[in-house]
């Protein structure tokens, strides 16, 4: 498997942060490239919660909480997905660096389809691909957590 990792330093505490990312139904709300979520499972977070995201450029994944760790963390095996991937997992955590700040760690872990050359596709390009929407998804919980926590939301 390869993984990509970012991360984004944000201004407020862990619980705040966490009181956006744990709506695990909603993250239309900050990702930019989710236009509607549809749920799929009777649990709304948890492990086996399931959510459909479609996206701008009309496509869309089955996502499931695969692990869940209340106020920090939660990951996500993808399915139904148009890359050419074998195995898609995704994390979002959230780990406090002092009283009002925290650090949002977004990580993927992929195995892309084809071979070595596939790896290398994905150790390259794909990397490069992954690491940009990562960076617009950390940016836009952040734009979320803030909204939320100065009453606009």
């Amino acid at each position: 498997m390869i993984t990509a990792q970012r991360s984004l330093n944000i201004d407020f505490s862990e619980s705040k942060a966490w009181s956006v990312l744990g709506r695990f139904m909603h993250i239309d709300e900050f990702h930019p490239r989710v236009t509607k979520v549809d749920t799929l499972s009777e649990a709304l977070t948890g492990v086996g919660a399931s959510r459909r995201c479609h996206f701008k450029d009309g496509t869309s994944a089955v996502e499931t909480v695969v692990d869940w760790r209340e106020g920090a963390a939660y990951e996500v095996q993808l399915t139904g997905f148009s890359l050419p991937l074998k195995q898609l997992f995704m994390s979002l955590a959230i780990a406090s660096t002092g009283a009002t700040s925290s650090r949002v760690t977004m990580q993927l872990r992929y195995q892309v389809k084809y071979g070595p050359i596939g790896w290398l596709m994905g150790k390259t390009m794909m990397a490069s691909m992954m690491g940009k929407m990562m960076n617009m998804v950390l940016g836009g919980l952040a734009e979320r957590v803030k909204a939320v926590s100065e009453g606009a939301a």
